[in-house]
């Protein structure tokens, strides 16, 4: 009975701490909407995009980059390899929009493990502005975007980020992306920033190039393999606060396979446990599978159906996750709940491998990313 009592519990605690977190995350987080560009005069803003690869949508995330609703900024592409298949299209943009002022600077700082850092070294260095953002090549940027960004900095900032939200899924696990992009990893990191644990995401971020420049420049950013973990520690390090976008922006999908999805998971699970260890323990608690598997326990020691048990599990986890992303007019189709479970029954592996040794691949590199967060970094061939 002792085990009963303690199975319910416990699993209506997790439920309850799924509920709040996503009530949590509501608060903080918009629909999209529109910002008027700024009436009096805007700082100047640089962009600093490290490309690797053609990826899906490269066409209309390019064409986005130069049609944004910002007075004055500039654009500065940065490609490892001349031969990289990315660079064609990259210089094909630069000559259709020669009213937005844009580089493709070529070649590779090895000041860490991490190939994007690496990659993004000769931008900040060449950038020409105060502001600075540095802006992964598959953020579909909304003509507002600089807006956004600029509207979330306030005195006590260190460090504006965006989040990825997942959209235009193509297939089944391309909606298991979605769930945990949007209505898991994204509500958990505006959880944090609601209770005061704001964590930087290197998707968007927008930087005070003095301030950082003051601290060791983009250079710091190589005390931890993932860029936004040190960026994170910096910040909070100079007593200031990393605030998040009230409206993420998009990450147009495409299609996803298993295999995309596991090394993605894989990876990200592993920089968190070197990373940010405290904060990684507990997620083997996040999702479905252990609120369930307690609640089944429960359900044996007290007679009642498994399966109506199952079925109010599942209800009262994933019924709130799709309410919150109707309300901030995230993807959400027929097919998001099974997504939702599959991510479910993956979270627990992907946890489990985070605590383990071993190559991980990084965009077409192998790298092993030890405890101390430092890796070791094969290169495999631009296009991989």
């Amino acid at each position: 009975m002792e085990l009963t009592v303690t199975a319910a519990l416990l699993s209506t605690a997790l439920l309850l701490v799924n509920l709040a977190s996503i009530l949590l995350a509501s608060l903080k987080l918009k629909r999209p909407g529109r910002i008027a560009p700024p009436a009096g005069k805007a700082p100047p803003v640089s962009i600093v995009v490290p490309s690797r690869g053609v990826e899906p949508f490269a066409e209309e995330t390019l064409e986005r980059a130069f049609s944004l609703d910002w007075p004055r900024y500039e654009l500065i592409f940065c490609v490892a390899h001349a031969d990289d298949p990315v660079a064609r299209p990259v210089t094909d943009a630069i000559a259709r929009f020669p009213a937005v002022p844009a580089r493709l600077l070529v070649g590779d700082d090895h000041i860490s493990g991490n190939p994007k850092l690496n990659n993004c070294v000769k931008g900040w260095e060449a950038a020409r502005h105060r502001w600075v953002i540095l802006a992964d090549s598959n953020v579909l940027m909304p003509r507002d975007y600089v807006q956004h960004l600029m509207a979330a900095w306030r005195p006590d900032t260190g460090l504006v980020c965006s989040t990825p939200i997942g959209s235009r899924p193509d297939g089944f696990w391309a909606e298991v992306e979605c769930a945990f992009l949007n209505t898991l990893q994204a509500r958990w990191q505006y959880t944090g920033e609601a209770i005061g644990l704001g964590f930087a995401q290197g998707k968007s971020m927008l930087w005070d190039k003095p301030m950082l420049d003051a601290n060791g420049g983009i250079r710091a950013l190589a005390a931890e393999i993932a860029e936004d973990a040190a960026a994170t520690k910096l910040v909070n390090g100079l007593g200031l606060r990393v605030n998040l976008v009230a409206s993420p922006f998009e990450q147009p999908l495409g299609f996803r396979t298993l295999g995309e999805i596991w090394s993605r998971q894989a990876r990200w699970a592993r920089l968190r446990r070197v990373t940010f260890p405290l904060f990684f323990a507990p997620e083997i608690l996040v999702g479905a599978a252990v609120p369930l598997a307690l609640a089944l326990v429960a359900a044996a020691g007290a007679g009642f159906s498994l399966s109506a048990t199952a079925l109010v599990v599942l209800v009262v986890a994933y019924l709130p996750e799709c309410a919150l992303a109707s309300a901030k007019s995230w993807h959400l189709s027929l097919r998001m709940v099974p997504a939702m479970m599959a991510r479910d029954c993956i979270l627990p592996i992907v946890w489990a491998r985070g605590w383990l040794s071993g190559a991980v691949d990084w965009r077409g590199n192998t790298m092993t990313i030890h405890t101390s967060a430092v890796a070791e970094l094969e290169e495999t061939p631009s296009g991989a």
